[in-house]
């Protein structure tokens, strides 16, 4: 009997840590074994746990941060404390993947690149750490080689699968560029080799007085570089006081090469990059159904001899509550009163396959849950708040028109934790900049009163948050605020491709430090060395570089790095009035290409926001709302005293006590737009129409019959 019951509550563990699993679309392969599955806290509450994932990034940023203390240092520290701080970030990430490798199977472990990768850069850290404190020791020049490698641990940890994608697109679309890049450089060429045969036998000057157009070389960088338009019109400009007729030579240039091959790079991106994405998205929806279907099996019964498998409704709500621990029964009622619907079984209290393989993708779709409390001050005296003048006033505010006026006489009408909810973004904007100014005014006040000296600082912060409350009004249009709000949900998923540009810079930027410090150097507006006048290098001397004072354009620290890197990347590192030649940015590692990943960006944005900005609610989630609207249990419902929602409320507590409807405050539903809790989520609505009806069917699989699945096909990096 006891080993029974045991079974019982292994079964229901492992169906739990398969539907969330398939939530957040995690294709880790866990050991099922009975072991293991007697321990599922291990898995399912402790790794997957928000709290372990926020301490990981935590100490990934102490890590990159190290590089602001590290010589060449923005703020110098002593060797051994920074060295200190990454053995213990080390720590911290051995930790962590040894409490995976406890998770997964053994074999399994040892066969996921990833886990080779993160070994081998704590390995490799810890070698340049010894070597490197070694040669410090001794007073010997070391370098910190493997900084580079930091990065690393962000795209290769478990959790980083987003940023992976990222890459494997980038990776996948690289040859179809290619070509294009070819076809490109052949025009780019064919015009140089035109430019050396119009203009360089007609003995113009640029305007330092070099030759024009005379070098074969510098003609193919000169145009290169206009592409990007960095140079116009100034490389233009002595053929066109030459003769008007040669400006026709460098629009049709123009035309071509910046207008044509650059928005034909942007198709063979988008194209490229949607097709490999939507075939991950693909295989990310059939390991998603393979798992649905797996804890499936694991809590299904038959109805009766030869009938249909199904759930029941208490094995239903079992893996819920362990699923999702945070929700209201009123919540979990509603969410199977969907499933219900949706289902084909005969009788009332089970769900069918189909219906329970939704539930993943049900539990996705966020759900405002809120409480109609009365407000406080109707409870202390209700005589007062409950009279005319009271009501006029509570109107008055209501009104849309007010809404931009005055933060307390908001709270004077509504109840404060429903003001302050983490769903209420411009009620915390509008409190936020009111009470910042409200400071800063005190301050200014407090200063000028005591030495009759007004901060400039304090007052240009006063008048920034004056205008930035008109952002407010922005709310109240219909179609700004929707575009607005599609920029908001997006958020979440831009930033994946801003990790991507942090990887790419820090790399760039450790290896830049090592090579180029010291080799261009920044001297204050006060200084008078006359060294100032190259920069601190010979070979700066009378270039335009060291006469517009990009001195501090340098890889002498990792704050400087990084800015050139991002001026490098917008390629607005322009010499005005002077030609762009390869020899004044020689003591930089200065080159201009074209960033794909650039485009690989704008593909994302553009596929997202169309889906955010037009794509009408997925058939599931209009379910969930139609399902609302009929149990009367909407936001927008105002009588609520008679609904189902304090039978749900009674009927089923996680105590097991039952309470008296009176005693409960009344819950209100409302679906939160089109807002999706995962970036999977979002991926999956982008391409879900073009997803082929088997991405969604069982799928007899080889690895299903040991509980687990084989990972999408483009899984690792």
């Amino acid at each position: 009997m006891w080993s029974d019951g045991l079974m019982w509550f292994q079964d229901f563990d492992l169906a739990a840590i398969y539907v969330s699993d398939a939530q957040y679309n995690r294709n880790i392969f866990f050991d099922t074994s009975p072991e293991a599955v007697r321990s599922p806290v291990l898995y399912l509450q402790v790794y997957n746990h928000w709290l372990p994932k926020v301490l990981l990034y935590f100490f990934i940023l102490v890590d990159l941060s190290l590089a602001i203390f590290e010589d060449p240092a923005v703020l110098p520290l002593p060797t051994w404390a920074t060295m200190l701080v990454e053995l213990l970030c080390l720590l911290v990430f051995t930790l962590r993947l040894v409490h995976y490798a406890k998770v997964i199977p053994r074999d399994k472990f040892w066969k996921d690149p990833k886990n080779i990768c993160i070994i081998a850069i704590l390995v490799l850290t810890l070698i340049d750490m010894i070597i490197y404190g070694a040669l410090t020791a001794s007073n010997c020049y070391g370098v910190r080689w493997s900084r580079v490698l930091r990065p690393l641990l962000l795209v290769n940890i478990t959790e980083g699968r987003q940023l992976r994608r990222a890459f494997r697109s980038i990776r996948n679309a690289l040859p179809q560029i290619f070509y294009v890049f070819l076809l490109f450089m052949f025009s780019l060429l064919i015009f140089s080799l035109m430019a050396l045969k119009l203009l360089s036998k007609r003995d113009l000057k640029t305007v330092d007085g070099a030759p024009y157009f005379t070098n074969y070389l510098e003609i193919v960088f000169d145009l290169y570089v206009l592409v990007t338009t960095a140079n116009s019109p100034d490389i233009m400009m002595p053929a066109y006081n030459a003769n008007f007729i040669f400006a026709t030579f460098f629009i049709l240039y123009i035309l071509i090469n910046t207008y044509i091959f650059m928005s034909v790079f942007l198709a063979v991106v988008y194209n490229n990059y949607k097709k490999y994405l939507k075939e991950e998205v693909r295989q990310l929806v059939r390991a998603k159904r393979h798992k649905m279907v797996r804890a499936f099996a694991v809590l299904q019964e038959q109805q009766e001899e030869g009938g249909e498998l199904v759930v029941s409704q208490a094995s239903w709500n079992q893996v819920v509550r362990l699923v999702r621990p945070d929700i209201s029964n009123a919540h979990r009622e509603l969410l199977w009163s969907v499933c219900d619907n949706r289902t084909r079984a005969a009788s009332v209290g089970h769900t069918s396959k189909v219906a329970f393989v939704q539930l993943a993708d049900l539990l996705n779709i966020e759900v405002i849950t809120l409480k109609s409390r009365p407000h406080p001050l109707h409870s202390i005296c209700p005589a007062l708040y409950l009279s005319a003048s009271s009501r006029l006033v509570c109107r008055i505010v209501q009104h849309r028109a007010f809404m931009i006026v005055y933060i307390l006489l908001k709270l004077y009408v509504f109840e404060p934790r429903a003001f302050f909810s983490r769903h209420s973004f411009w009620n915390w904007f509008d409190t936020i900049i009111v009470v910042s100014a409200l400071i800063a005014t005190i301050i200014n006040s407090a200063m000028k009163s005591s030495g009759g000296y007004t901060s400039r600082q304090i007052l240009d912060i006063m008048f920034i948050l004056r205008v930035l409350r008109l952002i407010r009004v922005v709310d109240n249009i219909k179609r700004f605020r929707t575009i607005i709000n599609t920029l908001i949900r997006i958020g979440p998923a831009i930033l994946t491709f801003g990790q991507l540009i942090i990887v790419v810079y820090y790399i760039f930027a450790m290896v830049g430090m090592e090579l180029f410090k010291g080799k261009v150097k920044f001297y204050g507006e006060d200084s008078s060395d006359p060294e100032k006048a190259f920069c601190g290098n010979p070979m700066l001397k009378g270039t335009a570089f060291a006469q517009l004072n990009y001195c501090k354009n340098n890889f002498n620290n990792v704050v400087s790095s990084f800015v050139l890197l991002v001026e490098l990347t917008v390629q607005r590192l322009r010499l005005r009035h002077t030609r762009l030649r390869p020899d004044l940015l020689r003591p930089l590692p200065h080159r201009r290409r074209h960033h794909h990943h650039q485009y690989l960006r704008m593909a994302f944005v553009l596929e997202a926001f169309f889906v955010e900005y037009s794509v009408d609610k997925s058939d599931l989630q209009t379910s969930l709302e139609k399902k609302i609207e009929e149990l009367e249990l909407s936001v927008e419902q105002e009588k609520l005293e008679d609904n189902l929602v304090n039978a749900m409320e009674t009927i089923d507590s996680d105590q097991g006590m039952s309470q008296s409807a009176d005693s409960k405050p009344t819950l209100m539903f409302k679906i939160a737009s089109k807002r999706y809790r995962t970036v999977d989520a979002l991926l999956q609505r982008m391409f879900e129409a073009d997803l082929d009806p088997e991405d969604f069917a069982e799928n007899d699989d080889p690895d299903a019959q040991n509980g687990n699945f084989s990972n999408p096909t483009f899984s690792s990096v």
